[in-house]
């Protein structure tokens, strides 16, 4: 007995378990998380230094270097990226995949970073600050607002942004509330040094008193009574006014000087500020919110929305929350759309079994198809696999492989029945001869996946969830293929017992076409590889791509301008190319980002670095299909509006990816030459008319005021090369002498010069020192012997320690960059580099490598996995020769499908490939192995032979025929497109050729003779 008479005879705990499946598959639907993408982990952390008064160079030298010396002795760390700039640096740390598989994991390797930059600190110079390392970098924030209020301060609009993000971390599910373009505040103190001159005041005096007056300090306590009473002083400056009552010089007989009376107080806003934020042309605060790891982010943003809802009343009027990416609701549409994908794969594949099975047969089989679905939600939600793009796809792709076995063991029970067998052993004996080369089939199929789910890339992280619905829904399939397919044919399937089974219409013709070709063998083989090489030379003029772009209703307009722009230029920039973007047709918001990009709203997003001259506008459109066209019309036009920026209108990719397209990196030991080296790589860019938004990583160099000092005449006054950095400090940005206690905030003092004084340069020499030997304060220009201006890096980024500027550009909006890049390539490697400079290619190009390098890795083991599976199943190496020569023709449908689509043969597209490797391998073993039964069971080799064929044609003709059009759906998803064409095309050619291939090979291998007729081999 086998288990396919098992079942039957204990069908009530087979209908018990049916039961079971359905329900857990539903549950599992309901309780599975929701996202628009898979989640992934982003394994970089950033450690800040700030090295106030250091220049660039300095800051590389003195700071930079010795962090990346300490980050790089952790094995676990992959890369090391840093930013050097004036007063701090910026180096990114990337952890490696083999020491991070989790969330968990990484905050390991985080605490070690610590531990090393801990140590490092030690060695950092005097004046330089504590390193700080930010693990929570990769923070994805799904639910981003911008907080506006139309005739409300700046204050006003950060008390109420300030109230919603106590509030909303309190929310289940939320893990943090973070703010974005809030402006901070400051009290200046604004001392006139004439007037302090006059009235006889020392400026280290006036600050001296402000440093001390409002510290807070133990006043111990007293006894009172069974009491220990807190003593605890009144706070002596209670609002900005009383801070102008201070005493800063005078005694009861003289008469007492205030701080008023010699300078000018001012509660304002800091100036220049560090990042601005709007909304639709109104000063706007982001709100970003973002999910616990592994939460259901659909669930968090409902709950978000109550208690908004909740907090209504408190809401002052006039005041708004403008979505700018909720990513709930646009993942609440995505799951709905892959759900409606699925459904109609789902329909598609039963009306086909209908239509060529039969009423009862197909329903048979939709219904095993339905099961197998049920039954790999629950796999999905125990491995803990959201809902997403990713594994929505997986289980449309598996669709059409998951009723090939049921249809084998259908179609075979159906067969023997109408020859008069009962179910029963008809179903036993049709399981017994079929359940090991379906098991066999369905191996292969799932090891053609397999590259992608052991690619140790971020691209196999990000798409492995393919692999693993694959895995459980394929094995799911075989497992009810032999359990409940005979269960559902011994109660459902009714057939009429034919004397003579008749063979149809297309199999008599199918049959005549296979004896004409074996007639013909060796013209049918020259046809077959004139068809062959057709194809690879067609394929030759497919494109090359990598990820696809989003069909989110969303585009980005970067503007960056000369680099030292001050950031209120850059947001008057930004205010005008708002004002053209919003007259477009078809947009309906436009957030801008000065200073740096906006929260990370999204996986796939990579928020710019702070960078005063930066600007970026996320403008929303009523239509995703008329993004193509927007961004056609305003590349030129806003590059012929701002002139001295540089700009770049774009759409979000899918999958991991993003930056600059195409990208030059030059590394060497001098700035300079790297410098020139760039700029000769640019000017090839500007030459080649597909090129746009063509810049360099390090931007301009900026000009920097550097003042001369009379060491001699500083010492004999008695001051300090650091005094006069100080004063000059004072004068024009402002020095923080005290803070200002506020309730909960504690708003700086900063003291500096009237505006009258700090005009521009002119006025340097004006700003007053302290001289200990005269005992008051003088001017600087007592000690300066000139002021040049010189040009220097504002930026100097290394890679792994090393100097590395990038030349960067993009084709134009809507192009692949795979042309301008094979275009420009030649010209850019043909620079002459000096000894000790090397020029690499990153931008899409290494992304797209080690994405592919990642599926070379792993392919090679999957493949030998299923040759030796094929082998084991036959135990031979002719049948495996005969089911691999069928793989190449499927090259001939891939490329008619691809050229005909006009789709890159990208990512997806080589992973689409791979999986059609595995259907078509599993189609040729049904067919093959039937061929071997058949001669075994003694009939003349020949006469197996078409016999075998024929017996297989419908199966494996309709197993081609529901994948195709299971996985038609995914035409519409930009993500699966082009994997849907290859497999769609490719499964459509090399079915059809398999069919005549498969017999002509086997009898070629074989020997078997056109003449045969005798039993045997």
């Amino acid at each position: 007995m086998n288990i396919a008479e098992y079942t039957i005879r204990k069908s009530v705990v087979a209908w018990v378990a049916t039961l079971l499946v359905l329900a857990g598959g539903w549950l599992a639907y309901e309780r599975l998380g929701r996202f628009e993408d898979p989640e992934f982990v982003i394994r970089q952390a950033v450690v800040v230094t700030a090295y106030p008064g250091a220049s660039p160079a300095q800051v590389a030298e003195e700071i930079t270097d010795r962090i990346e010396g300490a980050v790089q002795q952790m094995q676990e760390v992959e890369e090391v990226v840093s930013v050097s700039r004036a007063g701090e640096s910026l180096v990114k740390v990337e952890a490696r995949l083999a020491f991070s598989h989790t969330q968990a994991e990484l905050d390991q390797v985080w605490d070690k970073l610590r531990g090393k930059i801990a140590e490092a600190a030690r060695a950092l110079p005097p004046g330089a600050a504590e390193p700080v390392v930010k693990g929570d970098f990769g923070d994805v924030f799904a639910l981003f607002y911008a907080v506006t209020g139309e005739g409300y301060s700046p204050r006003q609009l950060y008390d109420y942004v300030d109230l919603l993000r106590r509030e909303l971390v309190l929310v289940p599910g939320v893990a943090r509330v973070a703010l974005l373009g809030e402006r901070r505040e400051a009290i200046y103190v604004e001392v006139s040094s004439a007037r302090a001159a006059q009235l006889g005041v020392p400026l280290e005096r006036i600050y001296a008193s402000l440093r001390t007056q409002n510290l807070i300090a133990p006043a111990g306590a007293v006894d009172a009574g069974p009491l220990r009473l807190q003593i605890q002083p009144a706070d002596g400056v209670v609002s900005v006014a009383a801070l102008g009552e201070l005493v800063v010089a005078g005694d009861a007989a003289s008469g007492l000087l205030r701080l008023r009376d010699v300078a000018e107080i001012r509660r304002e806003y800091v100036d220049p500020p560090a990042v601005l934020m709007r909304h639709d042309g109104q000063a706007a605060i982001g709100l970003g919110i973002s999910n616990v790891l592994g939460g259901n982010v659909v669930e968090m943003g409902d709950a978000v929305k109550r208690r908004l809802a909740e907090l209504e009343g408190q809401r002052p009027v006039g005041m708004e929350l403008n979505v700018v990416s909720f990513q709930s609701d646009s993942v609440r549409a995505a799951v709905a759309g892959f759900v409606d994908n699925l459904v109609a794969a789902v329909a598609i594949v039963v009306v086909v079994l209908l239509l060529f099975m039969g009423l009862r047969s197909g329903l048979i089989i939709g219904a095993v198809l339905v099961l197998t679905v049920a039954g790999t939600l629950i796999a999905m939600w125990m491995d803990g696999i959201a809902m997403q793009r990713i594994s929505l796809g997986a289980l449309i792709i598996a669709l059409g492989m998951l009723v090939d076995n049921a249809i084998v063991v259908t179609d075979g029970i159906l067969v023997r029945m109408q020859k008069g067998e009962a179910v029963g052993p008809a179903a036993g004996a049709v399981v017994r001869g079929t359940v090991w080369p379906l098991l066999g089939g369905t191996v292969v199929g799932i090891l053609a996946f397999s590259a992608i789910g052991l690619s140790p890339t971020d691209m196999g992280e990000y798409a492995g969830s393919l692999f693993w619905v694959i895995l459980y829904s394929m094995l799911l399939s075989w497992l009810f293929a032999i359990t409940l397919t005979p269960l559902l044919c011994a109660a459902f399937l009714k057939v009429k017992v034919e004397a003579g089974a008749r063979e149809g219409g297309l199999l008599r013709a199918y049959r005549r076409l296979l004896q004409g070709v074996l007639a013909r063998r060796v013209a049918s083989g020259v046809v077959l590889l004139g068809l062959l090489a057709a194809g690879v030379l067609a394929f030759g003029h497919v494109p090359p791509g990598f990820m696809p772009d989003s069909a989110r209703p969303q585009f980005v307009v970067d503007l960056a301008l000369p680099q030292g722009t001050d950031i209120r230029t850059t947001a008057a920039v930004v205010a005008e190319a708002e004002a053209k973007v919003s007259a477009a047709p078809g947009v309906s918001h436009v957030t801008s980002f000065i200073g740096q990009g906006g929260l990370r709203f999204m996986l796939t997003y990579s928020p710019e670095d702070p960078n005063p001259a930066y600007g970026q506008l996320l403008v929303d459109v009523e239509r995703f299909e008329d993004i193509a066209g927007l961004i056609e019309r305003l590349q030129p036009e806003l590059e012929a509006a701002f002139p001295q920026a540089s700009v770049k209108v774009w759409k979000f990719m899918l999958g991991r990816g993003g930056g600059k397209k195409i990208e030059a990196a030059f590394r060497g030991p001098d700035p300079a030459m790297l410098r020139r080296l760039a700029e000769e790589a640019k000017a090839i860019m500007a030459a080649d008319p597909g090129a746009v938004a063509i810049q360099d990583d390090w931007r301009q160099a900026v000009p920097v005021v550097r003042p001369h000092f009379s060491v001699e005449a500083a010492q004999r006054a008695g001051v300090l090369p650091s005094d006069i950095a100080a004063a000059l400090e004072r004068t024009y940005v402002g020095q923080n002498i005290g803070v200002y206690r506020d309730k909960e905030r504690l708003i700086p003092i900063l003291a500096r010069a009237p505006a009258d004084e700090r005009g521009g340069v002119e006025d340097l020499g004006n700003a007053q020192v302290f001289s200990a030997t005269a005992g008051k304060c003088v001017p600087v220009s007592q000690f300066v012997e000139r002021v040049d201006t010189v040009w220097e890096d504002a930026l100097i980024r290394r890679e792994n320690r090393f100097p590395t500027i990038k030349a960067q550009c993009d084709p134009p909006a809507g192009q692949l960059s795979a042309p301008l890049f094979e275009r420009l390539r030649p010209q850019i490697e043909a620079i002459t580099l000096p000894p000790g400079y090397v020029l690499e290619w990153h931008g899409e190009h290494k992304a797209s490598v080690e994405a592919n390098a990642g599926l070379a890795a792993a392919a090679p083991f999957g493949f030998a996995a299923m040759v030796v599976a094929v082998i084991v199943m036959f135990n031979g190496l002719r049948q495996t020769a005969v089911i691999w020569l069928t793989v190449p023709l499927a090259v001939v449908g891939v490329a008619i499908g691809l050229l005909l689509f006009q789709a890159p043969f990208e990512f997806m597209a080589i992973l689409g490939f791979l999986s059609l490797t595995g259907m078509l391998i599993k189609n040729a073993i049904v067919l093959v192995d039937q061929i071997d039964v058949e001669i075994r069971e003694g009939k003349p080799r020949l006469l197996a032979l078409l016999d075998a064929s024929a017996s297989r044609a419908r199966p494996v003709f309709l197993g081609a025929v529901t994948t195709v059009l299971g996985v038609a759906p995914l035409l519409v998803d930009p993500f699966f497109r082009s994997m849907a064409v290859t497999i769609m095309f490719g499964l459509i050619f090399a079915t059809g050729l398999t069919l005549v291939v498969v017999p002509l090979l086997y009898a070629s291998f074989f020997r078997i003779r056109g003449d045969e007729a005798e039993a045997g081999r």
